[in-house]
């Protein structure tokens, strides 16, 4: 359980140390939360913004920001009550907030930005003091197997349970919406219909009582139950009263929203490790697993420290009098089960809980599911438990944040080092804590298949097949892997993705690219690999946009159009691309003049990828070479490549303006012609001949080879950069750190054109050196034109293409040079 970072107030890296101004951390001191979401951003909260060091804005301010580039945090709301709840949706887009004064938010992204947020809509209710939120279930949940989980095939490693969205629309759509608890016994539900004007999703609001009679609560916790319910779980604080729990279900009918609740058993804390008065209050109540409400986890502080404990709803028989046992013809009558809570581990510690966070999923189906408790105490120790019996697997402490030259004393340590929330990756990989300031740190937590043990390659792999089949990202694994890991861990990723069935590769290609070229961008050799699997992938997304433009003449013959009459066509030898023009049909291939126009810069990096590729084959083909991924022995994306130059050829002729512009030597020389002729001669050849690579030689003197991946700088945590630091790596709020500062050395062709301008990495065109706004990736690093100037439908096609994310799969935030 190492600390990873930890990021720093501004204030607090140069007063902190020199305790001159006492006053400081009373100002800026206060209860707040933190959240991660399923993409790997966190929401966090604090009382002073984080600019501010005189302590005026005193509140609860939210804000957000991805892992890997924490210092950019961006505020989403000031709110003058305090925040008590902070919750993501389950595809991590939407963000629900909860206040004392019972004021329910809820905030989206705006176009997918980062650091931009639009509010769909507040629901109030006025004098209740919300403790507690979950939203909504979408019905949508995919586990390992636990038996076949070393099955090669997707379909049968992963399966998709049956798990009921917790409201639905007529015919079992799920419904998007909250509920909440509050502190005197209320159960509210906001639910966010489609129906709305302009857009905004109009908000269904409805209150009714958990219990027969409300009552005080201090500590609730939600979880998801099997049959679209939802399971609460309360306490009043006190030992003395029972943990109580209940079944809530909701139903939308017309306009109104129906809730029922039912009453389930309830337990006192286990008296054999309690003495008279030593713990008398209990303070938070945790699920194991969020979709399993079958354990529960409860804290209780005393004045000798705290006691945590673990409970398991088990079905256990009940002797009955023969008079109230039912019928039976057989002489041995069924016995009478029930369903009651069970004390299973206990854990105690002589400091006081503060907060206890568990696993968010479970990734397997194996009962009771593997996952570990996180608890917090106030004395600033982190302690990692095993769920099965509350054994200890590791320990951290806050003290970590400071390096051991620069070790707090005592005083500093009772001033601001104090936790005040925990919450764990959705993979289970890392752990993020707040301190009372607001201030982060990031916790590289142990496998959960290997309690105690290094994270190995075969779990590695098999998290990595779980995100790709659900879209959770992964992040929180890349920085847990080893550097040595690396290369072993992709190789085998690839082998398995290679042996599922076609479609299952057709359906997942992208996702697969992406992961792939992430761990090559970990390394420092890995980084011409991350490039050309860069490449791969927008060379397969701009195939697939020119082929989808494409309309067959014969509207008959739907079993084979222009795309699969071209790729028929390649499969001949032939080097002379005007040769193959007489195999096709010509009206397949129309286009639109001014559609053709609009896609000028993706032909221009179609044509410059393929005089990059050439110009360095003579180099990548010398001995001694690194082993694994390169685009020029990939002959499946080299016909791919053939094939986009043999569509250009043909729109050329309908457009002569939307061709390729090179700087030639010779101005009769046939650069599209000569490019196809020396592709296709080296996808006919297991290896080029000397011929070939002498050719290909000659190509930087023939014309100009422009410069295809500018290095782009990287300043961000997943970089070869964390490898060589020291841990943990202190940060601050709002300053980009240059210890993390990389650029990647990729290997440039002879006789390239260089350039220090900024390029769009989706459009390919120039911005010039420091645009005013641009889109920047905060995975890869990578800008792109926020609003397009072309709006032809096909080029808006694009851009949609990539409106959501980056090409790496990265979250977009609005850059400003200044």
């Amino acid at each position: 359980m190492d600390l990873i970072y930890a990021l720093f107030r501004k204030h607090t890296t140069n007063s902190a140390k020199s305790l001159q101004n006492y006053e400081w951390y009373t100002l800026h001191e206060g209860h707040t939360l933190c959240s991660v979401s399923s993409q790997n951003i966190v929401a966090f909260t604090t009382t002073t913004e984080l600019e501010d060091i005189s302590g005026k804005t005193w509140g609860s301010h939210v804000y957000v920001a991805d892992l890997n580039t924490p210092w950019h945090s961006h505020k989403v709301v000031s709110n003058k009550a305090g925040v008590t709840a902070l919750e993501w949706d389950m595809p991590g887009d939407k963000l629900l907030l909860a206040d004392t004064a019972g004021n329910v938010q809820l905030w989206s992204f705006r176009d997918h930005i980062l650091n931009d947020w639009l509010c769909l809509g507040t629901a109030s209710f006025p004098g209740e003091h919300i403790l507690g939120a979950a939203f909504f279930h979408n019905g949508k949940k995919i586990s390992l197997v636990s038996e076949k989980k070393d099955n090669i095939f997707y379909n049968e490693k992963f399966t998709h349970l049956r798990f009921p969205p917790s409201v639905r629309y007529f015919g079992g759509r799920p419904m998007e919406g909250c509920l909440v608890i509050s502190t005197t016994g209320m159960v509210g539900v906001v639910i966010a219909s489609r129906e709305g004007h302009q857009g905004s999703p109009q908000l269904i609001i409805t209150s009714d009582s958990l219990g027969s009679t409300r009552h005080r609560i201090t500590a609730v916790d939600i979880c998801y139950g099997k049959n679209g319910h939802f399971l609460v779980a309360v306490s009043s604080g006190s030992v003395s009263l029972p943990i109580q729990c209940f079944r809530v279900s909701v139903k939308q009918s017309d306009d109104k929203c129906i809730i029922m609740s039912q009453a389930l058993p309830s337990f006192f804390l286990q008296s054999s490790p309690i003495k008279e008065n030593q713990y008398r209050h209990v303070v938070q109540l945790k699920f194991v697993v969020r979709e399993d409400a079958d354990s529960l986890v409860v804290a209780a502080n005393g004045d000798s420290g705290c006691l945590v404990e673990i409970w398991e709803l088990r079905e256990k028989p009940m002797p009955i009098h023969k008079l109230f046992q039912p019928k039976s013809h057989s002489s041995q009558p069924e016995p009478f089960k029930t369903v009651l809570w069970q004390h299973q581990s206990h854990f105690m510690s002589s400091s006081p809980v503060v907060c206890i966070t568990t696993s968010k999923l479970s990734i397997t189906t194996a009962m009771p599911p593997p996952c570990y408790v996180m608890v917090a105490l106030a004395d600033g120790s982190i302690h990692c438990l095993y769920r099965d019996s509350l054994k200890q697997v590791a320990t951290a402490s806050l003290n970590q944040a400071w390096r051991q030259e620069e070790a707090p004393t005592s005083k500093q340590q009772r001033l601001g080092l104090r936790i005040s929330h925990l919450d764990m990756s959705w993979l289970g990989c890392i752990l993020v804590a707040a301190d009372t300031q607001g201030q982060l740190y990031l916790y590289r937590l142990l496998p959960i298949a290997e309690p105690g043990g290094p994270m190995t390659v075969p779990y590695a792999c098999t998290l990595l097949e779980y995100c790709l089949v659900t879209g959770l990202d992964w992040w929180d694994l890349l920085v847990s892997l080893r550097p040595s890991m690396m290369d072993t861990v992709c190789e085998r990723f690839t082998e398995s993705f290679n042996r599922q069935l076609q479609h299952v590769q057709q359906f997942h290609y992208v996702q697969f690219l992406n992961i792939k070229t992430s761990l090559y961008r970990l390394t420092v050799n890995g980084q011409s690999k991350a490039a050309d699997l860069t490449s791969l992938l927008m060379l397969h997304s701009v195939a697939t946009a020119f082929k989808s433009l494409l309309r067959p003449s014969d509207l008959s013959s739907h079993d084979k159009g222009p795309a699969e009459s071209l790729a028929a066509v390649m499969m001949d030898s032939l080097t002379d691309v005007d040769k193959v023009l007489f195999h096709l049909e010509a009206k397949e291939f129309t286009v639109e003049p001014s559609t053709l126009q609009s896609l000028q810069q993706l032909i221009q990096w179609v044509a410059d990828l393929a005089l990059n590729l050439l110009a360095r084959l003579p180099e990548q083909r010398q001995p001694g070479k690194s082993s694994g991924y390169e685009l020029l022995r990939d002959y499946k994306a080299l016909n791919t490549l053939r094939e986009l130059l043999v569509i250009i050829r043909i729109w050329g002729l309908l457009r002569q303006s939307c061709l390729p512009v090179f700087v030639r030597s010779a101005e009769n020389l046939d650069v599209l012609a000569l490019l196809f002729k020396l592709l296709s001669r080296l996808i006919q050849t297991s290896e080029p001949d000397e011929n070939l690579l002498d050719e290909c030689c000659l190509l930087p003197s023939q014309v100009m080879i422009p410069q295809l991946n500018p290095s782009t700088k990287i300043v961000a945590v997943a970089s070869p950069a964390l490898f060589y630091q020291s841990l943990p790596i202190q940060l601050e709020f709002g300053v980009e750190p240059e210890s993390l500062y990389f650029v990647p050395e990729l290997s440039p062709v002879e006789g390239a054109m260089q350039t220090e301008q900024t390029v769009d990495s989706i459009r390919h065109i120039y911005l010039g050196r420091q645009p005013l706004v641009v889109k920047q990736c905060s995975r890869c690093g990578c800008k792109a034109q926020v609003q397009s100037m072309t709006r032809t439908a096909a080029i808006r096609a694009w851009d949609q293409r990539w409106a959501r994310a980056c090409r790496c799969g990265g979250h977009w935030r609005i850059h400003r040079f200044l």
